[in-house]
């Protein structure tokens, strides 16, 4: 149903699933994350949260929950909604499951978990905040990790899959529309793979072209052959990343590939389009470790003896690195000395949001 929920109701969901009230097994929601969005925060070094009109779908996802009664729950968000001081999202949902226990008679017990989807096998570092709950107060506990950066050598744990097991078999696309473009767009082949404006700073092994974490980390950011990917962002600003080896944007299929997306979907229209999609979504290898996991502790559903279907293999043809190129002449201008990022809510943005230009700013 291709409509906004705010102005659906529950009776016409059930309906179209053919489903009466308690019957359905699970409910799945993610409500929109830029109220809560650390981003967000450093915009304005705070959001409007609960009071940012796209919160109250997080209200309508629990007046679905209230009505349809379904035998477990799951939502998902970005981290930013249970930031401490700044999760009143979260102490509203936490707090309204206890109403709607009280009011329908059920027993959902949220139990939430910050989760890292590279943990789970998928090739990018993502952290999300998940909440499941079961009508019957059955709790809930998240499978462990299957992945890490360095396993120990007696360890069951595989270790991350990289961008390059992800795409790595994919033909580079020279499409126009992949191309960089800004600014700064003539700056990212000097960059090497892997590494970010930083490498530009007088701590850095370029030239000295900006201050030691004066920019956000994804400035001019690029994949690694050899590392995941980094979180994949739903509207990225034109020089920000992570963008291709190739120095180019990445494609369709390949940000689908880092979301573990299955090979058959096809996502329609331009290129911002189509990465605001994949950005805003859970990899698809997660969602289906946390089904599984719902599956057999809150639905008394049997165990799935295959491996997640969505898992990638490890892909041992990893080519060199790609050389970075000179700085081009254009940029020199930018070279000198700059002065590092002061530290957190002492920058220029701060002091303005502060009204001063005090060298010791009150916030």
């Amino acid at each position: 149903m291709e409509n906004d929920l705010t102005k659906v109701s529950t009776d016409k969901i059930l309906e179209k699933a053919g489903l009466e009230k308690g019957q359905a097994a699970l409910v799945i929601g993610g409500p929109p994350c830029q109220p809560f969005s650390k981003a967000g925060y450093w915009k304005r070094q705070d959001t409007l949260r609960l009071a940012d009109p796209r919160a109250n779908t997080l209200e309508h996802f629990l007046r679905v929950v209230e009505e349809a009664q379904p035998q477990a729950v799951l939502l998902e968000n970005v981290v930013g909604l249970g930031y401490r001081g700044k999760d009143e999202g979260l102490q509203m949902l936490l707090k309204e499951f206890e109403r709607i226990n009280h009011r329908t008679g059920s027993n959902y017990i949220p139990k939430y978990k910050i989760l890292n989807a590279a943990d789970f096998g998928v090739p990018q570092i993502r952290e999300r905040l998940f909440v499941i709950a079961a009508r019957d107060g059955r709790a809930f506990t998240f499978p462990s990790p299957t992945h890490a950066s360095s396993p120990p050598p007696d360890s069951a744990l595989e270790k991350y899959r990289t961008a390059w097991d992800a795409i790595g078999d994919l033909k580079n696309d020279t499409s126009p529309e992949l191309k960089v473009k800004g600014k700064w767009a003539d700056l990212l082949p000097s960059v090497p793979e892997g590494s970010n404006y930083l490498h530009h700073t007088p701590e850095g092994e370029g030239e000295p072209l900006f201050g030691w974490r004066c920019r956000y980390w994804s400035f001019l950011l690029k994949l690694s052959k050899q590392l995941p990917s980094w979180t994949i962002p739903a509207q990225p600003g034109p020089a920000s990343g992570p963008f291709h080896w190739k120095n180019r944007r990445l494609s369709m299929r390949e940000l689908c590939r880092l979301q573990t997306f299955p090979n058959e979907v096809n996502i329609l229209g331009s290129i911002n389009t189509i990465q605001r999609q994949v950005g805003n979504a859970v990899p698809s290898l997660l969602a289906e470790v946390l089904a599984r996991a719902i599956r057999t502790q809150l639905l008394d559903l049997p165990d799935i003896e295959h491996p997640p279907r969505l898992r990638l293999s490890q892909r041992f043809d990893v080519p060199r690195k790609e050389r970075a190129r000179k700085v081009p002449a254009a940029y020199y201008k930018y070279k000198g000395k700059h002065e590092a990022h002061p530290g957190e809510g002492k920058g220029p943005g701060a002091r303005a949001l502060s009204g001063t230009n005090s060298d010791h700013p009150t916030i």
